[in-house]
C-alpha cells in the first residue's frame, strides 16, 4: 500500500501517503526507449534516402511526447501526506506537486475520521473533521485502500 506507519517515539505515531506509480523511472527510460526503437523499425525501408529525413523528425516528435506526458504524469504525483498524531495534537500536512504544504491541526480529543462513502469527490471518501473545518486524507488512493486506511485511523484516534 502507498502509505505507513511510523512511530518516530513512543508518545507519537506518523503516517505517511503517496501515489501510487505503477512504473519505476527504471521502467519508464525502457518504456520511452522500446518506444524509440520499434518506432525506428519501419524507417530501415528508406535508410539511405531523402525520405528518411521527412520521417524522422515526426519520430522524434512522438517520442518527445511520450516522454514528456510519462514525465509529467511523474511530477503530477510527487504529493506526500504526514498525519502526525501525539498526546494531544493532530496534524495533518500536505505537500503538493508544486511544493505548496498546507497545513491542519486540531486537538485529537475533537478530530473525528469520517467516511463518505457516496457523494464525496470519490467513491469512500476519507475525512478528518475538527477545529471548525474538514480536510480530505488520500483522496489519491484506490477505493480499497481507503477504506483499509478509513479502519486504521479510527484505532489510531481511538488510542
Amino acid at each position: 500500500m502507498p502509505y505507513h506507519w511510523t512511530d518516530p517515539d513512543p508518545d507519537r505515531r506518523q503516517l505517511q501517503l503517496w501515489p501510487h506509480n505503477s512504473l519505476p523511472p527504471r521502467g519508464l527510460a525502457i518504456f520511452v526507449l522500446a518506444t524509440f526503437a520499434l518506432l525506428m523499425v519501419p524507417l530501415l525501408s528508406v535508410l539511405g534516402s531523402v525520405l528518411l529525413w521527412g520521417l524522422l523528425p515526426f519520430i522524434l516528435l512522438a517520442v518527445g511526447g511520450v516522454w514528456y506526458a510519462l514525465g509529467r504524469s511523474y511530477r503530477d504525483r510527487r504529493i506526500l501526506e504526514t498525519l502526525t498524531l501525539d498526546e494531544t495534537m493532530a496534524r495533518l500536512t500536505r505537500r503538493n506537486p508544486d511544493g505548496q504544504e498546507l497545513a491542519w491541526e486540531c486537538n485529537r480529543y475533537w478530530a473525528t475520521v469520517e467516511m463518505h462513502p457516496h457523494g464525496g469527490p470519490v467513491e469512500h471518501y476519507v475525512t478528518l473533521k475538527g477545529a471548525g473545518r474538514e480536510v480530505e486524507i488520500g483522496a489519491f488512493l484506490s477505493e480499497e485502500e481507503r477504506e483499509a486506511l478509513y479502519l486504521e485511523l479510527l484505532a489510531a484516534f481511538r488510542r
